[in-house]
C-alpha cells in the first residue's frame, strides 16, 4: 500500500486534486482512497488531505501519519510541521522554485537521505503562465502521477481532460490552460527528474 499526504490551503484546488487522483488511479484497477481533513473551511486556511492506493482492498480508514509521499501544494507550508511522521524513504514533492539549501533550512529535521528525496515543481510559475492565475493543484497532481509512474503522458492527459470537462463544462480556456500546465509540468519533470 502507498500512502500520500497532501498539504495545501483552501482555494488552491488541493481537495480536487486528491479526489481526481483517486478517480484516475481507480481506472487503473487499483483500490484507492481520497479524502480531506477539514479544519476551517475558508480560502487560505491550511488543508491536509490523503490518498491511499493498493492492489488489495484497503481496510484502514484513518488519517495518514507516516506517509510514503508528501505533496506540498502551498509553498508557504514548507517547514518541519509538514514532515511530521516522515520515513527515511518518504518522497517529498514540493511546489517550489527555491534553492534546495533554502528548503533544507526550513526543514532542518531532514536526514541526508531524506534531503535527496525532494522533488521541486515550479507549480506557481506553470499555473500563472498557462492559466493567468495561481492554481498549483494540476501541476502537483501531474507531478505525483509522474513520480508514481501510474500513467504515460498521453494516457494521463486523456484522463485529466475528462475530469476538467466535467468540472469546467463551459470554460474552454480553463480546460486548455490546465492541459497545457500538465504538458509543461510533465516536460519539466522529464528534463529534471528522469
Amino acid at each position: 500500500m502507498i500512502e500520500i499526504r497532501w498539504h495545501g490551503r483552501g482555494g488552491q484546488g488541493t481537495k480536487s486534486a486528491v479526489l481526481w487522483f483517486a478517480d484516475i488511479v481507480f481506472k487503473k484497477g487499483k483500490y484507492v482512497q481520497g479524502f480531506p481533513e477539514y479544519g476551517p473551511e475558508r480560502t487560505g486556511a491550511p488543508l491536509t488531505a490523503y490518498n491511499r492506493l493498493s492492489d488489495r482492498k484497503i481496510k484502514i480508514h484513518s488519517n495518514i501519519y507516516n506517509p510514503d509521499y508528501i505533496v506540498i501544494v502551498d509553498e508557504t507550508q514548507i517547514d518541519n510541521s509538514v514532515i511530521t511522521g516522515i520515513k527515511e524513504n518518504t518522497i517529498i514533492i514540493a511546489n517550489s522554485e527555491k534553492v534546495l539549501d533554502e528548503i533544507y533550512s526550513k526543514m532542518d529535521k531532514l536526514t541526508e537521505k531524506q534531503k535527496n528525496n525532494i522533488i521541486c515543481i515550479p507549480a506557481i510559475r506553470i499555473s500563472r503562465k498557462n492559466l493567468g492565475n495561481v492554481f498549483p493543484n494540476i501541476p502537483m497532481l501531474t507531478g505525483l502521477i509522474y513520480i508514481l509512474k501510474l500513467y504515460e503522458k498521453n494516457e494521463f492527459l486523456k484522463e485529466i481532460e475528462e475530469k476538467l470537462k466535467e468540472r469546467f463544462i463551459d470554460r474552454e480556456e480553463l480546460i486548455i490552460g490546465n492541459l497545457n500546465a500538465v504538458k509543461e509540468t510533465w516536460e519539466y519533470l522529464e528534463q529534471n527528474y528522469n
